[in-house]
């Protein structure tokens, strides 16, 4: 058997695309053999598991912002020093 070339053996896409019929994969058939038995119920558009839950009373949420721009005022605080005790 003659050995043939690279572009020979590689796969055309534009073959595989104009086929006229296509299988399903894996999974569309064994979710269509499942839903066949057992329909599947109707679910809410973009509908969550869980509902979210509510924060905590009494906790506002103005402490998290004071805390960050506390941080950031200590490193700007803490860079100015640093940069004025420098020897240069």
């Amino acid at each position: 058997m003659a050995e043939q070339h690279d572009g020979e053996r590689e796969y055309d896409l534009r073959w595989a695309d104009s086929a006229e019929h296509k299988e399903p994969s894996a999974r569309a058939r064994m979710l269509a053999a499942r839903w066949k038995e057992n329909p599947p119920g109707p679910v809410p558009f973009r509908g969550d598991a869980d509902p979210v839950r509510r924060r905590r009373r009494g906790r506002s949420p103005w402490i998290s912002t004071a805390v960050v721009l506390g941080c950031v005022a200590a490193v700007i605080v803490l860079l100015g020093y640093a940069d004025f005790r420098a020897p240069w």
